[in-house]
């Protein structure tokens, strides 16, 4: 019997709960995944809450690694023993076995074990889009990351400094501006003790930075507004405090005639070629060393409550694993 999470209403990490689930055979063009680490998203939180509306009772989590151990008919690529990950759609990562599609899996080089599979995959390929295709950064660009120290900031924050940025990180706490100075940020602001964008005008010379990357959501909304020079983007790409609503388009006008976007990841990786080129970019930038993965803590997988308690709090730093 495979264990799995599920919630059959939204609410705080109360809501989780886990049944034993007996799987059947791995239909056509699918495998059985037997899981041996979860990543931790703040989009599970969103699913769990809500605010991305789903069907009730669901599964929970999107990134994990594992091995294959059926394969049923119709799979090709595929091998008994591959060693592979996920970064959804499905949803159903907090599992210790389940079958999935193998169209949703990557194979993993030998150089990538499965804790930094899990820890890096979803975040790692959303850092690929967000500074390779998203903005398009430029060597001597001044880009700020809010949450500079979170699972997606640091890796971010990495793969902007190989690709020659100024980067302005936002954290709360000096734990976390050390790691984000050590990942490669030129500048720290510490949130809670100062105003971020009149901190980010005066060490731009005024101008502003040229990407500003958001994913709190409403909380930091308006510093981004006003740390971003005239015909910037801010690249609004998630909601850890909560959704930016409301907003009249005339304030980018306002602002500097402003350009913003809302991406999602599984638009950057629509396509077959969009993944096998993303994949192996993220591959690349790990085993070349220019992005190191930082699991910042590790739990039992039926303690995700807790580690969802503590990734709200913003008590993490770094990618945080969910262990079977």
């Amino acid at each position: 019997m495979a264990r799995a999470a599920t919630f059959a209403r939204t609410g705080g990490p109360e809501v989780i709960e886990w049944i034993d689930v007996d799987l059947p055979p791995p239909g056509p063009g699918e495998v059985r995944f037997e899981t041996r680490a979860v990543g931790l998203n703040f989009i599970d939180t969103y699913h769990r809450r809500g605010i991305y509306p789903l069907e009730l009772p669901s599964g929970l989590g999107l990134e994990a690694s594992g091995v294959i151990t059926a394969i049923g008919k119709d799979v090709t690529g595929f091998a008994l023993g591959d060693r592979v990950a996920t970064f959804g759609p499905q949803r159903g990562a907090y599992a210790t076995e389940r079958n999935l599609p193998a169209a949703s899996l990557f194979k993993l080089p030998d150089t990538i074990d499965f804790d930094t599979a899990a820890a890096a995959l979803l975040k790692g390929c959303t850092a690929e889009f967000l500074a390779e295709r998203a903005a398009m950064v430029k060597p001597g660009d001044w880009v700020l990351v809010h949450a500079a120290a979170g699972g997606v900031g640091l890796i971010l924050v990495q793969w902007l400094k190989a690709l020659g940025a100024n980067i302005i990180g936002t954290v709360g706490s000096a734990d976390k501006a050390a790691l984000a100075r050590e990942a490669g940020a030129a500048e720290i602001i510490l949130y809670r003790d100062e105003e971020i964008a009149p901190r980010v005008r005066a060490i731009t010379g005024g101008a502003g930075v040229r990407v500003t990357y958001d994913g709190i959501g409403q909380a930091t909304w308006n510093a981004s507004l006003d740390s971003t020079g005239r015909r910037g983007i801010i690249i609004s790409y998630g909601n850890a405090d909560a959704p930016v609503t409301g907003v009249a388009l005339g304030i980018l006008a306002t602002k500097g005639s402003l350009y913003n976007t809302r991406p999602t990841l599984f638009d950057y990786y629509a396509t077959p070629d969009e993944r096998a080129g993303g994949a192996a970019r993220l591959w690349e930038m790990i085993t070349s060393g220019k992005v190191k993965v930082t699991i910042g803590q590790r739990y039992p997988l039926e303690e995700a409550a807790q580690a969802h308690r503590d990734l709200e709090g913003r008590e993490t730093h770094g990618s945080t694993l969910l262990i079977p």
